[in-house]
Order: C-alpha cells, then sequence, then structure tokens
C-alpha cells in the first residue's frame, strides 16, 4: 500500500476536496511543485493553474484554483483558494469566451482601462483553459 497524507481544497464558498492522496502537484509562485508524503512543511502563494492529485485508491483528480495558498504540514495538505473549482465543473466556451473578451479589451483599451486587472483575468482565463485540457489529456479525448 503506497503512503498516503491528508488533503484539504478549499474556495471562499466550500471545501471542494478532502481526503487522503498519494501525491499533489500545484502551480506555486515560482514554477510547478511536486508534494509526496513526508515533504518538508511549507507555505507558498498558489498561480491561477491547475491541481493534480492521486487519491489512495489510484484515482487522478483535477481542480482549477485562481490562486491561494499551499501549506503543507506533518499531517497533510491544505490548498485555501478564491475559486476552487473541479476540472470537471468547468466550462470551455465560458473560459475561452473570457479570453477573447480580456485580449479584445487589451486590443482596444481606452482612458478608463486598467491594463494589471486585465493582465490577471487574461492569467486566470489561460489557467482555466490550460486546466480544461489537461483534465481532455487524462481522459484520452
Amino acid at each position: 500500500m503506497a503512503m498516503t497524507m491528508h488533503c484539504d481544497i478549499a474556495g471562499t464558498e466550500a471545501r471542494i476536496f478532502s481526503g487522503r492522496i498519494e501525491s499533489l502537484v500545484c502551480t506555486g509562485s515560482l514554477g510547478d511543485m511536486g508534494i509526496l508524503p513526508g515533504h518538508a512543511p511549507l507555505l507558498s502563494a498558489l498561480s491561477p493553474g491547475p491541481v493534480r492529485l492521486v487519491t489512495h485508491d489510484g484515482q487522478e483528480q483535477i481542480f482549477y484554483v485562481s490562486g491561494g495558498y499551499v501549506e503543507v504540514q506533518p499531517g497533510g495538505v491544505n490548498i485555501l483558494a478564491d475559486t476552487a473549482i473541479r476540472a470537471d465543473d468547468m466550462d470551455e466556451v465560458a473560459a475561452e469566451q473570457a479570453k477573447r473578451d480580456v485580449e479584445e479589451a487589451i486590443a482596444n483599451r481606452n482612458a478608463e482601462f486598467e491594463y494589471s486587472r486585465a493582465a490577471t483575468q487574461l492569467a486566470e482565463a489561460a489557467a482555466q483553459i490550460r486546466t480544461i485540457q489537461q483534465l481532455r489529456k487524462k481522459l484520452g479525448q
């Protein structure tokens, strides 16, 4: 039997995952990081993107987080995010449309244009699309 650790993933509205996992991969502020049982304690900011985990029974699950924090302690891993969504529940058409809308706003900026806000929205839309693509790859579609 593989070693496991406890994991909680929560957004501002609800906890969307709680259980035993074998491994977790997320996108920290300095790049992707893998976490296995016995990992050293860690606290890191998360960038928008996918969180992939393998549950105690070997099933891979993919989630999208809009940023937030990952905390690794001897007892497990906690992910706290503003937005946390199961990849299965994401709408690819809406994510693609949001990306197009932001790109258009950047191209046609006016006096009220906030570049930093648009850049953040573009990064989130691209991360959602990347998460959906990883889910599709996992499912072999």
